[in-house]
C-alpha cells in the first residue's frame, strides 16, 4: 500500500465528506463524542454497503487500511 502525497488532508476530506453523505441519507447521526476511528470505520461500511468504494478483504482490514481506502476515495471527490 503507497502512502499518498497528501493523505492526512485527504483522510480529514473523506470524514467530512463520509459524515455529510451519512446524514444526507439519514442513516446517521454523528456525536461530538464520536472518535475518529469510529467514524472512519462507520463511513467505511457504509460506503461499502452503498457500493460507492471496494471493500477491502476482511481479514485486512485496519485503521490504517480504512485510512488509506477513504483517502482515496476522497481524492477522486
Amino acid at each position: 500500500m503507497k502512502k499518498l502525497k497528501d493523505e492526512k488532508a485527504l483522510v480529514k476530506k473523506a470524514i467530512a465528506a463520509g459524515m455529510k453523505y451519512g446524514e444526507s441519507r439519514g442513516v446517521v447521526e454523528f456525536e461530538a463524542t464520536d472518535s475518529v476511528n469510529e467514524k472512519l470505520e462507520y463511513i467505511y461500511r457504509l460506503l461499502v454497503h452503498d457500493k460507492v468504494i471496494q471493500p477491502i478483504p476482511e481479514e485486512q482490514v485496519s485503521q490504517k487500511a480504512i485510512k488509506h481506502r477513504l483517502a482515496i476515495w476522497a481524492s477522486k471527490l
